[in-house]
């Protein structure tokens, strides 16, 4: 018969494929796996014969075929194994028994009618003895004060509806007196079944979580492929469109080449025949000086009449020079070929953001409660907050707007890019529509974009004898002259007013002046909850020119007033 050391703990069978843990049992392989892959859902293993916990699944070894010369050679690798007792006691995290005098064993069972917890020893008698018979046994659970009544010092058997809190007996003589009561069984079986439809509606939510996980992942898949081809797309039509400017140019270098050549042809020739009549004039003129010093008359009178014969019949063309012929019209018509160019490449290019920023690629969909209320309040998407002013050019940019001049309220002698981010004022007007929005007096002109609710930086190049760059409410007024039309003359607007000789700022009958400082470019930064509105010089670094405080009542709109052979424009950033 086989000894206890050659036989598996598990099947009390003989060792097949015997393996060892680490505390230096041996298993049978199968029976080991087994035993442990019941217990991978809990993470915790115990070793089946002493119950030596490990955090981790250990990697069994497989024993020699002498058991004997394997074990010593285990006591050898590993240190010898605790004596079992030890691993039943409780420590810090485990369940103590309530029965244990001095060093307390783990606890089993729990008993709800006792409100105590006992080890396998002491729980022996719920199990033998016909007083307990009635008592409720559970797996070992720890803070048993909580089953009792803090009050009565009576178990927790009832629940109460009314208060939703669990109560003992005597609570309902007084305190819940009248209450709805049902068992805390009762509840628990109400309850299990609420919590089966909560369990169900969390797995349906995590189904739709998967489904709407990979419905992103095939979409980002698929924005990444499409961000792909339009960036071979762009490279391939910018590099087209860089070849046929090429083109363009070798044309026009020949176009150059080729009128030049024809011209110093031409001219080359008159030249040679103009050489060719001064060399037969010399010849002719020296003729008459040497005619004039001959003392034979009848020579002089016979020769004479051949020359001047000859002279008086002779009539010799007259060369003109045109004084402004110049390639200078066709350098000109390439500077406006140019202009045209980039005001048309940037206007499709402010189109082209605005259409692929108004798409989303996703987001996350409020519940149709909020999204109703939302709707009925009529609220911001966003709560808006001051916010700290930019020091940086680069920390501007976050908060750079694209903006676009309104032709509905452009004053007829301003002429708009075809953009509508460049104004001019000239002398020739425009056939705009009748608006009532139009300034039917002033050179002055609004863009079409409302701010409100937040922090905006825009920027604006300006040229000529001058121009302002500000903002307005709407109800600015669009008929006549007076200060009620014009942009920092009144309540409603606030302005910076830009010359040649300085800056001055304006708001109703406010005026500030900031001479001997020049700048081109503008940078406009508008804190609409914080209430102010900032001008700064733009260059390689940026200056403060003027901070207006103001508390905005409504939104408001960029606007520009233009002086005659002036212009504005709004740059893109």
């Amino acid at each position: 018969m086989s000894s206890d050391q050659d036989n598996c703990y598990l099947c009390k069978e003989y060792l097949r494929e015997p393996v060892s843990i680490p505390c230096g049992h041996g298993f049978c392989s199968i029976c080991l796996k087994t035993y442990w892959d019941h217990a991978d859902h809990t993470g915790t293993y115990l070793c089946p014969q002493c119950r030596v916990t490990y955090n981790k699944r250990p990697t069994p070894r497989r024993l020699g075929s002498s058991r004997h010369s394997t074990l010593q050679r285990n006591s050898e690798s590993f240190p010898p194994p605790p004596p079992s007792p030890d691993y039943n006691y409780a420590g810090p995290q485990d369940v103590g028994c309530d029965i244990c005098v001095g060093k307390r064993r783990k606890a089993v069972k729990s008993c709800l009618m006792c409100l105590a917890s006992y080890c396998d020893k002491h729980v022996k008698p719920h199990y033998e003895s016909a007083t307990f018979k009635r008592h409720k046994l559970v797996d070992e659970i720890g803070h048993l004060d909580r089953q009792i009544c803090p009050q009565h010092q009576k178990g927790l058997e009832l629940f109460c509806r009314t208060d939703q809190m669990c109560i003992c007996v005597l609570c309902t003589v007084k305190e819940h007196k009248g209450h709805d009561m049902v068992s805390a069984e009762q509840e628990r079986a109400d309850e299990q079944q609420r919590l089966g439809s909560t369990q169900a509606e969390i797995q349906e939510k995590i189904h739709d979580r998967l489904k709407q996980m990979e419905e992103l992942k095939q979409a980002v898949d698929a924005l990444k492929n499409s961000a792909q081809r339009a960036f071979q797309e762009c490279e391939k039509t910018f590099s087209d469109m860089i070849r046929a400017i090429e083109r363009m140019q070798q044309e026009m270098a020949k176009l150059i080449s080729s009128n030049k050549k024809s011209a110093l042809s031409n001219a080359e020739g008159h030249v040679e025949r103009l050489t060719h009549e001064i060399a037969d004039l010399k010849r002719r003129d020296g003729e008459i000086t040497q005619l004039s010093r001959t003392e034979d008359h009848i020579h002089f009178i016979q020769t004479y009449h051949t020359l001047t014969a000859q002279t008086e019949a002779e009539d010799l063309p007259t060369v003109s020079v045109n004084p402004y012929f110049s390639f200078g019209p066709v350098t000109k018509a390439i500077s406006e070929m140019k202009q045209h160019l980039n005001e048309f490449s940037n206007d499709e290019l402010v189109k082209v953001a605005k259409t692929v920023n108004k798409m989303t690629f996703c987001q996350l969909d409020e519940s149709k409660k909020k999204r109703q209320s939302m709707k009925a309040d009529e609220a911001p998407l966003y709560k808006s907050v001051p916010v700290q002013e930019p020091r940086h050019p680069d920390e501007f940019l976050r908060y750079a707007c694209q903006l676009t001049l309104d032709q509905r309220t452009a004053y007829r002698l301003i002429h708009l890019s075809r953009g509508n981010r460049k104004a001019a004022l000239r002398k020739d007007p425009q056939s705009y529509s009748d608006s009532s929005a139009r300034f039917d007096s002033l050179p002055q002109v609004l863009c079409v974009e409302a701010l409100s609710g937040g922090a905006y930086y825009w920027e604006v190049d300006w040229s000529g004898e001058g121009a302002a760059i500000g903002v307005t409410y709407a109800g600015i007024k669009r008929t006549g002259y007076g200060d009620d039309c014009r942009i920092g003359s009144n309540r409603k607007s606030w302005s910076l007013f830009c010359a040649d000789s300085g800056f001055s700022a304006r708001h109703y009958k406010a005026q500030q002046d900031y001479d001997g400082i020049y700048a081109s470019r503008i940078g406009v930064f508008l804190d609409f909850v914080g209430g102010t509105l900032s001008f700064y010089t733009v260059g390689d670094t940026m200056s403060l020119i003027h901070r207006f405080k103001a508390s905005f009542s409504e939104a408001v709109y960029p606007c520009f007033w233009v002086y005659y052979d002036s212009a504005v424009t709004i740059v893109q950033l």
